[in-house]
């Protein structure tokens, strides 16, 4: 039996109530949409909130599943969207750019001295709400600057400018 197979038979368990697959569903991807949370809200008792708003969803919503992604896709954008939500009941603001020029996209020079993880991960947690939402999503999370515009209620150009802002901030702040 394939993983897709195994997924699908958890799922189709979940649906019937199993307590013991919700449990075995929630322990695949817990961990996962816990950092995702926390990278986004910055904040140890948010994400474990929305984490758990999160798996209620998942678990009220299972049967509106149609395989069109894989479990974990569909898990990871009802995270995403409760984030969202939470920020935005905070007012994350996005500054536009007037007029936006598109930059070519030239390499970036590498740095010389290297940075520690530590020092970095801190550095985005300085972000403005807006700079590091957006840097999040598409650095970390792999979404693109359309599927961000989407997501965040914003133009495609208000998240490459958002994006290139916000490492131009990044390096900013990490070569003091």
């Amino acid at each position: 039996m394939d993983a897709t197979q195994t997924h699908r038979d958890l799922i189709e368990r979940c649906k019937q109530g199993r307590r013991d697959a919700q449990f075995e569903l929630y322990r695949l991807y817990n961990r996962a949409m816990y950092n995702t949370a926390l990278r986004m809200v910055q904040n140890t008792h948010d994400a474990e909130d929305l984490l758990q708003s999160t798996f209620v969803e998942v678990f009220t919503k299972l049967d509106t599943f149609r395989y069109e992604s894989s479990i974990g896709a569909w898990i990871k954008r009802i995270t995403v969207n409760k984030c969202i939500n939470f920020l935005k009941s905070r007012r994350l603001s996005f500054q536009e750019l007037t007029p936006y020029n598109e930059r070519s996209e030239e390499p970036e020079p590498v740095p010389e001295v290297p940075y520690s993880v530590e020092r970095i991960n801190h550095a985005i947690t300085e972000l403005p709400d807006g700079y590091r939402m957006v840097f999040t999503l598409y650095a970390m999370e792999g979404y693109d600057h359309e599927e961000i515009g989407d997501i965040l209620g914003i133009s495609e150009a208000t998240s490459k400018s958002q994006y290139s802002r916000a490492k131009s901030k990044l390096r900013d702040m990490l070569s003091t």
